[in-house]
C-alpha cells in the first residue's frame, strides 16, 4: 500500500516506521514535499496541523484518496467534510485519538457515565495531560470523552478549567514536557472517588492505530469512525 503522509512532525515519522514495518511504501510526505500529487497514493494520513488539516482532506477526497485524520482543532468544517466524501463516494476516517486503548476507553467512558447519571450525589471532572509542544487544549481526545458524558447523562456542555456551573463538565487542561497523553475521568462525592484513566507510555499506539485504520478502509467508501475499524459495538 502506498501513504501518503499528510504532516510530517513527530506523529508523522512515528506513523512511517510503524507503516515500513507492515510493509507498506510512503510515497508522499508532505512537510518535505512543498507540491505534491495525492493521486500518487492508495491512502492519506493527514497528522498535520489545524489551518491544513481541511485542505489536505479536500485534496484527498476530490482525488478519490480515502484520508485518515487525526488532526485535530479543525472541526467546525468537519459537517463540510463528510458532505464532500459523500459527493465525491469517497472514505474518510476522523477520530481525536487512534489509539486502540483510547476507543476502549472512551466506550468504558460511556457506560460508566450511564451507570453513574442517577447519582446526583457524583461530580464528573476531567483532566488531560499532554507534552508542552500541543497546541490545541483541551485535547480533542478530552473533547470525546466530555462529549461521551454529555450523550448519557444531564450534562450539557463541557468547559475548560476547573471551574464549571452545574450542567457543565470540567476539563482541566496541563501541558508536561514528553508527555505523550494522560487523559483521567473522575466522578468525586463526600464519601469516596471513581477515577478511569488511560495513560499512553509513547506515540507509538496512536500511530500504529492509524495504520490499521488506513489499512482497513482502502477500497471502502463512506464515513466511519474507529469503532468501525475495530469492530466495537
Amino acid at each position: 500500500m502506498k501513504i501518503a503522509l499528510l504532516g510530517y512532525g513527530r506523529m508523522g515519522k512515528e506513523i512511517e516506521k510503524i507503516a515500513i514495518s507492515r510493509g507498506h511504501e510512503i510515497v508522499i510526505r508532505k512537510d518535505v514535499d512543498d507540491k505534491i500529487d495525492i493521486t500518487l497514493a492508495d491512502v492519506a494520513i493527514d497528522f498535520s496541523v489545524p489551518n491544513s488539516a481541511f485542505n489536505n482532506i479536500t485534496d484527498c477526497l476530490n482525488n478519490n484518496v480515502p484520508v485518515i485524520s487525526g488532526t485535530t482543532g479543525w472541526l467546525d468544517k468537519y459537517d463540510n467534510a463528510v458532505a464532500l466524501c459523500k459527493e465525491k463516494n469517497g472514505g474518510f476516517i476522523y477520530a481525536s485519538n487512534y489509539s486502540v486503548g483510547v476507543n476502549i476507553f472512551f466506550e468504558l467512558n460511556k457506560q460508566l457515565a450511564k451507570m453513574m447519571s442517577t447519582l446526583k450525589d457524583y461530580n464528573v471532572s476531567m483532566e488531560e495531560i499532554h507534552h508542552t509542544k500541543k497546541l490545541d487544549a483541551p485535547s480533542g481526545t478530552a473533547i470525546t470523552l466530555a462529549e461521551g458524558v454529555i450523550e448519557n447523562t444531564s450534562k450539557t456542555d463541557w468547559v475548560l478549567g476547573d471551574e464549571s456551573s452545574e450542567n457543565e463538565v470540567p476539563i482541566v487542561a496541563k501541558r508536561i514536557p514528553d508527555v505523550p497523553g494522560t487523559h483521567t475521568v473522575w466522578y468525586n462525592s463526600d464519601v469516596d472517588t471513581i477515577e478511569i484513566k488511560h495513560t499512553a507510555h509513547n506515540r507509538k499506539g496512536f500511530a500504529l492505530g492509524a495504520v490499521i485504520a488506513a489499512e482497513w478502509i482502502l477500497d471502502k467508501t463512506g464515513v466511519f469512525t474507529m469503532k468501525d475499524v475495530l469492530n466495537i459495538s
